[in-house]
């Protein structure tokens, strides 16, 4: 079979149609969603992508976490859908409450721009099993809003229970609490980070790398983690 990933298009969306791209590079079917729409069109896992949704007004991400789609959304990943919240999508995650915790404007208050160093802290997940655990990768990183925070007790059940999915290495870029890059929820199926694995898939268009400039592809085994659990799902 061939895996179905929906990607929702948002007003403000500006990496939809690159993560719609990330799919179809790892083998997958790209089906695009709308935000007005009730229907998941059977989809197999869904991508909220990167952006400014509704232009970041109110909160980042909190106005689109209230868009008719994402009560599918919910339903969906309560079945164990895998969903991925990319940036503005992982902002929208925390505020739809499919994750813990918030996202607030980076310690230096100005927007970033860099290629970032993680390290793959959870490799238990449909969105990360073709990593291994205290893997260094590289991935592109955009955000103004990027510092996440959660309360002492959310943070120690986070760090407890494994659910830390990636981690800021070498510099923390925007202040987030324990150098936290990315988190999934208990069940391993919903996976929000700030940095952007659609925009490292590609030689000649990703970050650098020792070996060449734009070499760096560490963002497919998102996307291939997605496809294998679908069809392990399937199976």
């Amino acid at each position: 079979m061939t895996a179905r990933i929906g990607v929702i298009t948002f007003p403000g969306s500006l990496d939809d149609r690159d993560a719609q791209r990330a799919v179809q590079v790892a083998g997958g079917e790209a089906v695009a969603l709308w935000h007005g729409s009730h229907d998941l069109q059977g989809v197999d896992a869904v991508i909220l992508p990167g952006g400014f949704s509704y232009g970041d007004y109110l909160r980042a991400g909190a106005i689109a976490a209230l868009a008719p789609i994402m009560a599918e959304v919910k339903d969906a990943a309560a079945k164990g859908m895998p969903v991925l919240g990319i940036c503005n999508g992982f902002q929208m995650l925390v505020e739809a409450h499919l994750l813990p915790g918030g996202l607030i404007r980076n310690a230096h208050q100005q927007f970033i721009r860099r290629d970032q160093k993680l390290t793959v802290e959870n490799n238990d997940t449909a969105w990360t099993s073709e990593f291994s655990r205290g893997q260094e990768i590289i991935i592109p990183l955009k955000n103004a809003d990027g510092g996440f925070i959660a309360s002492a007790d959310t943070l120690e059940r986070l760090e407890g229970e494994g659910q830390v999915a990636f981690r800021y290495q070498g510099v923390n870029p925007n202040g987030s609490l324990n150098d936290i890059a990315g988190i999934t929820n208990e069940h391993g199926n919903v996976v929000g980070l700030m940095p952007h694995p659609e925009h490292a898939i590609e030689p000649g268009f990703g970050p650098d790398t020792a070996t060449a400039m734009r070499s760096g592809t560490d963002g497919v085994p998102f996307f291939t983690s997605a496809i294998a659990a679908i069809t392990h799902i399937a199976a």
